[in-house]
C-alpha cells in the first residue's frame, strides 16, 4: 500500500508538471503573438521615425552617413522592426549602429537578430552590457525570477556588445548626435538617450526614457537589489529633470500616450504637434517619483510594522 502511494504521488507530480508545461507554452505562444503586433512606422519629426511594435518601442534616427535604430523590442519583433525601416524606404543594412534603453527581454530581445541583419556595432551601457552578452541571465532585478529564466522567461539571444559606453558619451553617425544619460535603477545600466532633431526650421531636444519602474519585488532598502539601487533611481530623477525636452519618448509607448498622440496629430491644424510635449514629459517624472518615494515609504517601515 505504501509503495502504491509513492507512485500515484509521482504520478501526480508527472501530471502536474505535464499540464503546467501545456499551459505554460500556450501562454507563451499567445505572448509572443502580441509582441509582433505592428504598428505602421511613420515620421514623428524631422529624420527621427517610429519603427516599433504597438507598446515597445523602437526608434529611426536617419542620415547621409549612415542610421541609428535605438531599442530591438522582443526577440520575435526583428523582423517587424526591419519591415517597418523597409516601408519607410530605407535599409537595414545602413544601420550603423544600434543602442539600447536597458538589458529586458522587451528591449533587447531582437538586437541579436538586428546586429546579424545589419552589420551594425552594438553600444551598451558597462552596466547592462554582461547581460546583454548573457541574454539577460544575471540581472539583479530579476533574480528571484531564477526558475523562471530556467524555462526561458526574461530571457533573449545574447548579443555581441561592440562599445561599453559610461553617462555622458557621446554616440555620433555624421550628422547624427546622440547623448547617454545613464538613468539607472531600473538596470544598473538603464539609459535615456537625448538627441537633436531637425524639424524644418526648428531644432527641437528629444529625450527618450529608458525606464524609471521599479519591479514588483524590487528592494530600495536592505538587502537592497543591488548596492546602490535607491540612490540611482534619486540621481535618474535629477538627471532627467534637468534636460530640456520637446520630444517626450520612452521605451514604452503608453508612458507618452504614443496612441493618443497618432490620433490627434492625425486631426490636428498645424503648427500643433501632440508629440511636442514638455509638459508631459516633467509630468512623467514627477508621477514616477511619486511612486518611488510611496514603495520607499514601504519599504522602509515593513519591518518595523512586522516586529512583535
Amino acid at each position: 500500500m505504501p509503495r502504491f502511494r509513492i507512485r500515484r504521488r509521482w504520478i501526480w507530480i508527472g501530471l502536474t508538471l505535464l499540464l503546467f508545461t501545456v499551459l505554460f507554452n500556450v501562454w507563451q505562444s499567445a505572448i509572443k503573438k502580441n509582441r509582433q503586433k505592428p504598428v505602421g512606422p511613420f515620421q514623428i519629426a524631422g529624420n527621427l521615425y517610429y519603427v516599433g511594435t504597438a507598446n515597445v518601442t523602437s526608434f529611426l534616427l536617419t542620415g547621409p552617413e549612415g542610421h541609428v535604430l535605438i531599442d530591438g523590442s522582443y526577440p520575435e519583433a526583428a523582423p517587424t522592426i526591419i519591415e517597418s525601416i523597409s516601408k519607410l524606404g530605407y535599409n537595414i543594412s545602413d544601420v550603423r549602429i544600434l543602442l539600447n534603453s536597458h538589458a529586458h527581454a522587451d528591449h533587447a530581445g531582437g538586437l541579436a537578430e538586428l546586429k546579424a541583419a545589419s552589420g551594425a556595432e552594438l553600444w551598451i551601457s558597462r552596466a547592462d552590457s554582461d547581460v546583454i552578452e548573457a541574454g539577460g541571465r544575471g540581472d539583479p532585478a530579476l533574480a528571484p525570477l531564477k526558475f523562471l529564466q530556467w524555462l526561458g522567461v526574461g530571457t533573449f539571444p545574447p548579443a555581441k556588445v561592440d562599445r561599453r559606453f559610461a553617462d555622458g558619451d557621446t554616440v555620433r553617425v555624421g550628422p547624427i548626435e546622440l547623448t547617454a544619460h545613464v538613468t539607472a535603477g531600473h538596470t544598473p545600466g538603464c539609459t535615456s538617450w537625448s538627441f537633436p532633431v531637425w524639424d524644418g526650421e526648428r531644432e527641437l531636444l528629444a529625450v527618450s526614457i529608458g525606464s524609471l519602474t521599479i519591479l514588483p519585488f524590487m528592494s530600495l532598502v536592505e538587502p537592497e537589489t543591488y548596492p546602490g539601487i535607491r540612490q540611482d533611481f534619486e540621481s535618474s530623477f535629477r538627471t532627467l529633470r534637468s534636460l530640456p525636452a520637446d520630444l517626450f519618448l520612452a521605451s514604452h509607448g503608453n508612458w507618452f500616450n504614443l496612441n493618443r498622440k497618432m490620433r490627434e496629430r492625425a486631426h490636428a491644424a498645424k503648427p500643433v504637434d501632440p508629440f511636442v510635449d514638455p509638459k508631459g514629459y516633467l509630468d512623467f517624472i514627477a508621477e514616477a517619483e511619486r511612486r518611488f518615494r510611496e514603495t520607499l515609504a514601504e519599504q522602509v517601515t515593513k519591518p518595523a510594522s512586522s516586529s512583535p
